[in-house]
């Protein structure tokens, strides 16, 4: 199982690499605006957003739903090619994109949380840093026309699509339904700061995810070196996934707050040196932290809190990185300048400041 969960990271995490750095890219070169841009790429966050109150009370994250939710990711991925040059078809299309995704990872990550234990789980996650670094570098050479973006993101969707049928058709001692119950027993509230500064976090992302590779090259830093730095940061993450099991053992509300302050500070340095190439080395190299032991903390706590346990990681996904993306990208689109990163960072930091003052012992795990 270890290996088939490595493949479906590689392969999606790949995909998500030319979705984040590349897609932005065609999109401009197509001709759309910075606020279209801002627009199409909020439509997938949104739908992460709204999918799970469908699975709070009415639906089923089972292996079938899973399964018809990389049947509709797969066909909406092979519709971005003639929807590209239209507007509202590019956004009906990103927002079955995001419907399917919103299902896909939150079912895999409870599934690799199940069955691996918090060491191996960072191994296993670490392959989706290593297809996110290969395909920046390999299409940051590449990339020559929209469509070339487009062809990548069709293919490593579709491998993802098989490992991930290859992962419920061997699994079945884990198969099962965190299904809808009338009990009240998933409590956002009880929680706000949290699910709060997980919020504030992704909003911060905005500027990064969506306006990171044009900023850069607007500074004079070239595509193809605005890539290695994409790669850098993921190098610093895969280092960080490998080597952070024992950090996870201390208490995890403490390493939260952490990797939120020392987000902040990465847009600090992005916006105080945006053509400095060896401060923007340093600020991707924070990546080890805003992201990675950002994403293992926060799920790790999630799946200790909660008892509907998919259900909490597609809230997680659905709040952050779908509230969050969206707000983000429209932001980050309407914001988008040389004070870009300013904004963003005091964004991140008041969803440090809002869990600062949490007592650990509202949460009961460590």
């Amino acid at each position: 199982m270890f290996w088939r969960l490595s493949a479906f990271y590689l392969f999606y995490f790949a995909a998500v690499g030319v979705y984040v750095i590349f897609f932005p890219k065609a999109l401009q070169m197509v001709g759309y605006s910075t606020l279209q841009i801002g627009i199409l790429l909020s439509a997938s966050p949104l739908m992460r957003f709204f999918a799970p109150f469908l699975f709070l009370r009415h639906l089923k994250l089972d292996d079938r739903t899973f399964l018809g939710a990389l049947t509709l990711m797969s066909l909406a991925v092979v519709l971005f090619y003639p929807a590209l040059p239209y507007f509202w078809a590019l956004l009906t299309v990103n927002l079955l994109f995001g419907a399917a995704m919103s299902v896909t990872l939150p079912f895999i990550e409870t599934r690799a949380l199940e069955t691996l234990d918090r060491r191996t789980y960072g191994r296993a996650r670490l392959f989706g840093s290593i297809g996110f670094i290969v395909i920046a570098l390999w299409l940051g050479k590449m990339l020559q026309t929209p469509y070339d973006a487009i062809y990548y993101l069709i293919g490593t969707i579709l491998v993802t699509a098989l490992f991930g049928t290859a992962i419920v058709f061997a699994d079945h001692a884990h198969a099962h339904a965190d299904a809808p119950s009338k009990e009240k027993d998933f409590d956002l509230l009880a929680h706000w700061p949290l699910w709060t500064a997980f919020l504030l976090m992704q909003v911060s992302f905005g500027g990064f995810y969506n306006f990171f590779t044009i900023y850069e090259t607007a500074h004079g830093i070239t595509l193809e070196t605005t890539s290695w730095l994409w790669s850098f940061g993921v190098v610093c993450e895969i280092a960080m996934f490998y080597f952070q099991g024992p950090l996870l053992q201390k208490n995890l509300l403490t390493i939260l707050k952490v990797t939120i302050f020392v987000t902040a500070v990465r847009w600090l340095l992005l916006w105080k040196f945006p053509d400095s190439l060896p401060i923007t080395f340093a600020a991707q190299s924070l990546h080890a932290l805003s992201f990675a032991l950002y994403h293992t903390t926060a799920i790790t706590l999630l799946h200790a809190l909660y008892r509907r346990k998919a259900l909490a990681q597609q809230f997680f996904l659905g709040i952050s990185y779908g509230l969050g993306g969206f707000a983000g990208a429209i932001v980050a689109g309407r914001i988008y300048g040389d004070n870009l990163f300013l904004i963003e960072s005091f964004i991140a930091l008041a969803g440090f400041f809002i869990l600062f003052f949490e007592n650990n012992k509202m949460f009961s795990v460590k």
